[in-house]
């Protein structure tokens, strides 16, 4: 009886326990579900929230495509009311010239019906002469002319200056016209820097890194670069004056090397100006390959290249070479396909015309003869040479190309503030300072700064002692007084550097 109730107890156990698990599975079943649930909830929520970003994104996509579409019918609608009065203009001008043949017509049927009327009247006169003189044909024929000739002189001379008039009005018109289009037909900027440039500094503490102890950084960097550097205390910037633009070029180059850099010492100076002066280097080949391409030639000499890319560091009278010769080629191009002459050689000759500047200070004689021999050197054509070398009217112009190259120069230089006479004097005096000290044996560089009242010379260490060094700055400052006529004075200070160099290992 005890094990009946014993095995009942542990069948009930058994039981109770099965229902009591499949409770428990059902509770958790229940709780996964749930979260299932809740997952599935928030999955759709954050559906819904994408598409109604998508939505919003799609709406402003379309906004922004109607407003571009918008101002694509407002660009539209002024082009085509600009090609409207480019019309107007047109049809205007039409009119003008059918006036102006009605009228040349007219001047004709008068001047046709006055040698009408003197032929009636010489007719007239022969039947005369012969039924009462009894002259000959040929002696009645000289009489008539002579009558003719008295009465009707004064109308003949009248008809054929105002024709010669009316001519010489349209001739000078239709010149004007071609030279106003051509004008037109290219728009360049006449700015270029003259003296300075300006370097913004990232902060206060960079100028003191810039002059270094007692000056030493500023002065090896003015020294290498040979330009005048300016720290005003009141403003985050730096100036760098030189008359040269090339040295001002390096400089700046290498001034901003040594602000990202940081580190700035005379080691790291030399090294960052001899990059400078690598990058400028291919910055004036870029300049050259640029200024062919506006122009569009495409068969020059990477010799011609180089040296027109030079040009961009030479100003004539305040205006800068390589853009006044881009200039006078497209100018010239422009004429040349009005009057109908070359086009090609008009746009070599103008962009190569003064060629001979990239390299004036290097050789004697005028610029003209040195791009003359220039262009014979890398055997361009006879007719680009004759085109170029007339333009300054040391040459004949000896074909309808010299003489359009001649006109689009005279252009070019002429527009409002192109050049600047005063500018260029001022250039040339201080090109003279540095020349009169580099013609001294043991100079090495010469810089004239601080807008021409300062000349600084280097000379070799080796080959110019102290003594030697006053000796030639008084010499160097004779020279000056005689060769150069200046207000106030100059000061030349002659700079003899010893550099010792010792490696520890």
């Amino acid at each position: 009886m005890t094990a009946m109730y014993s095995i009942f107890l542990l069948l009930l156990g058994i039981g109770l326990g099965y229902v009591i698990r499949q409770l428990i599975a059902q509770k958790s079943a229940n709780s996964v579900e749930a979260k299932i649930k809740a997952k599935v909830e928030k999955v759709k929520e954050e559906a819904k929230k994408i598409v109604l970003e998508a939505k919003e994104k799609a709406t402003q996509i379309i906004e922004e495509a109607e407003e571009e579409e918008r101002a694509q019918k407002e660009q539209l609608r002024k082009l085509e009311e600009r090609l409207l009065e480019k019309e107007d203009l047109l049809d205007k001008r039409q009119m003008k010239i059918d006036e102006q043949e009605k009228e040349n017509k007219k001047l004709l049927e008068k001047i046709q019906n006055i040698k009408a009327a003197l032929e009636e009247a010489r007719e007239e006169s022969l039947k005369k002469l012969e039924a009462i003189a009894g002259l000959t044909p040929e002696e009645a024929k000289e009489e008539i002319l002579k009558q003719a000739e008295q009465e009707y002189k004064e109308e003949i001379v009248k008809a054929l200056r105002n024709f010669e008039q009316f001519r010489k009005e349209e001739i000078d018109k239709k010149a004007k016209e071609i030279l106003i289009d051509a004008l037109q037909k290219y728009s360049h900027s006449g700015f270029s820097e003259v003296t300075t440039t300006t370097i913004s500094l990232p902060s206060e503490d960079i100028k003191g890194k810039i002059i270094g102890k007692e000056g030493r950084n500023i002065k090896h960097f003015e020294k290498l670069t040979g330009v005048d550097l300016i720290l005003d205390d009141s403003s985050e910037t730096i100036v760098l004056s030189s008359f040269d633009p090339v040295r001002r070029a390096v400089a700046a180059l290498a001034l901003e090397k040594l602000i990202k850099d940081g580190r700035i010492q005379p080691a790291k100076i030399e090294e960052k100006v001899a990059e400078a002066q690598a990058e400028i280097r291919n910055t004036i080949q870029k300049a050259g390959e640029d200024a062919v391409f506006e122009v569009g030639i495409l068969d020059l000499p990477p010799e011609l290249i180089h040296l027109l890319g030079r040009l961009n560091f030479r100003t004539s009278y305040g205006q800068n070479a390589l853009a006044h010769s881009i200039e006078v080629a497209l100018i010239g191009a422009n004429l040349a396909a009005e009057l109908g002459a070359d086009v090609e050689i008009v746009k070599k000759a103008g962009l190569l015309h003064d060629i001979g500047k990239a390299i004036s200070q290097e050789m004697e004689g005028s610029h003209l003869e040195i791009g003359r021999k220039i262009l014979m050197k890398y055997n361009q054509p006879e007719e680009i040479i004759k085109a170029m070398q007339a333009h300054h009217e040391d040459y004949p112009a000896e074909t309808l190309e010299a003489v359009i190259i001649k006109t689009a120069d005279a252009l070019s230089a002429a527009r409002p503030g192109a050049r600047k006479d005063n500018l260029e004097a001022y250039l040339k005096r201080l090109s003279n300072l540095e020349e009169i000290a580099t013609a001294f044996e043991g100079v090495e560089k010469a810089y004239a700064i601080s807008a021409g009242r300062e000349l600084r010379v280097f000379v070799f260490n080796e080959k110019v002692d102290d003594l030697e060094s006053i000796k030639l700055a008084k010499e160097i400052a004779r020279q000056i007084e005689e060769k150069i006529k200046f207000p106030g004075e100059i000061k030349v200070t002659v700079i003899r550097e010893t550099r010792i160099v010792e490696i520890a290992r």
